[in-house]
C-alpha cells in the first residue's frame, strides 16, 4: 500500500450511536418519572403522618 492510496471509510457508525441514544431516552424518562412519583408519595405520607400527630391526644 502506498501513502497516496485513498481508503474508503463507511459512515454508518453515527446512525448506530443515535439509535442507542434514542433507545436510552425513554428509560431515563421513566426513571425520572418514577423518582418524581416516589418523592410525591413520600411528601404525601409525611403530611398524613403530621396530621395524625396533630390529631393525637397526648393526654391519655
Amino acid at each position: 500500500m502506498s501513502d497516496k492510496e485513498e481508503i474508503d471509510v463507511e459512515d454508518d457508525f453515527p446512525l448506530q450511536e443515535s439509535e442507542d441514544v434514542e433507545a436510552a431516552a425513554p428509560i431515563e424518562t421513566s426513571k425520572a418519572n418514577l423518582s418524581k412519583r416516589r418523592t410525591i408519595d413520600n411528601l404525601l405520607e409525611e403530611r398524613r403522618l403530621q396530621r395524625q400527630l396533630a390529631d393525637y391526644d397526648f393526654d391519655l
